[in-house]
């Protein structure tokens, strides 16, 4: 099978972001993102941005244009935010986001009306019902196919990183799980989800395709549903790891951490250089370490099995790419980053504002409906929230 790889312009970038619908007052989901997409449908049709909707009747799902640097993107992002309140807000609707809802049922969730997601459903059954996630992808310009399954390889290593940053469902149908990333181990039960394999080129990434295109386990490249994967038709990389972010400065430092690493992996591969790729069991290992500990998890850093708390791992990364979050006009988002490593992700704070309700959820949710209201109507870089 030959898949042709877009033309996408170097390191430029592209976020989607999903948001949940809910009720103000009581914070349970509404099932009312078909109103919402209906209503904005003509008024949004010339901009750069697009409303759409997802699995769930819950979700609407905001998508940037194609941005030259993560401030653009971020900018259609909350633009497109603030289209979606125009309906939002008369309507009595809140938006807010984590990777998942602190207390929603899934038998409670309506199915979107399209014939992929009830094809999805019916063959995945109750985990496929159970896929109450919301999350986070990041799109960067890749300009050469050869470099694709590199990247995605050497992207592979910092999945624990941009997991524990953005971890942000620490509690599942009214449980505290225990996991900082509760979505990243639900999400993985999908098939053709989870992990990406370890393909060395894009012709080992067509083979793959061929095989499960004949056996019949996907119709086409977009039912792969890996945790960083190529996106051939926008001619990019691909990451999906995240927990939904629950402010947009939170999502710009993803956004930003996520475009440097790939401009980097880049320039070592125009310099003739071979990119590092950890060991598969490594890198299982660490997508779990990260899910389950957050920012408090150790992963292992290299294929002699150095171990180092990912923060740690974090900001020396942070030190060595700023000269290339300057030269991408990104080193304001890119900081945002270091103010997630002192201030807490999301689950840290759901898990305070949780303890100091008595286990009280609902306080939980409107804690994530004030975060959210107060991030996207700002574009500045993260401060105490």
């Amino acid at each position: 099978m030959t898949v042709p790889f877009a033309t996408s312009p170097r390191s430029t970038v592209g976020i989607e972001w999903e948001l949940m619908l809910a009720d103000g007052a009581s914070g349970d989901l509404v099932p009312r993102a078909p109103e919402v997409i209906e209503a904005l449908a003509e008024v949004t049709a010339p901009e750069r941005f697009t409303v759409t909707g997802e699995l769930l009747t819950n979700t609407v799902e905001v998508t940037s244009g194609v941005g030259d640097t993560v401030e653009v993107a971020v900018d259609d992002i909350a633009d497109a935010i603030a289209a979606v309140r125009s309906v939002t807000d008369p309507g009595g609707i809140e938006l807010l986001c984590a990777g998942s809802h602190p207390f929603a049922q899934w038998y409670d969730q309506q199915v979107t009306d399209k014939t992929r997601y009830h094809t999805l459903i019916e063959r995945t059954q109750w985990w496929g019902r159970n896929m109450m996630i919301w999350g986070v992808h990041v799109h960067v310009g890749v300009d050469d196919v050869d470099k694709v399954m590199p990247i995605v390889g050497a992207l592979a290593s910092y999945l624990p990183h941009l997991q524990a940053l953005s971890a942000s469902s620490p509690f599942w149908a009214g449980e505290r799980t225990g996991y900082a990333s509760n979505r990243a181990l639900v999400f993985q039960q999908l098939p053709t989800a989870g992990l990406p394999w370890p393909l060395p080129d894009w012709a080992a990434y067509e083979s793959y395709l061929d095989d499960m295109v004949t056996t019949g386990v996907m119709a086409d490249a977009t039912e792969v549903r890996w945790d960083v994967r190529p996106a051939p038709r926008w001619g990019t990389v691909e990451v999906r790891a995240c927990d939904g972010m629950s402010t947009l400065p939170e999502l710009a430092a993803v956004a930003a951490l996520t475009q440097v690493l790939v401009e980097d992996f880049s320039r070592r591969l125009d310099r003739g250089e071979e990119l590092e790729i950890l060991q598969p069991w490594f890198v299982r290992e660490n997508k779990w370490r990260a899910a389950r500990y957050g920012l408090d998890a150790e992963v292992i850093v290299d294929r002699h099995g150095r171990a180092a708390p990912v923060t740690d791992h974090l900001r020396e990364t942070i030190a060595r790419l700023s000269d290339t979050a300057d030269e991408l006009s990104c080193a304001r988002e890119f900081a945002g980053v270091s103010s997630i490593l002192s201030q807490g992700a999301s689950y840290e704070r759901q898990l305070a504002v949780a303890d100091a309700a008595d286990g009280d959820l609902r306080q939980v949710v409107q804690h994530l409906i004030r975060e959210f209201r107060a991030g996207p109507a700002r574009r500045e870089p993260l401060r105490e929230l």
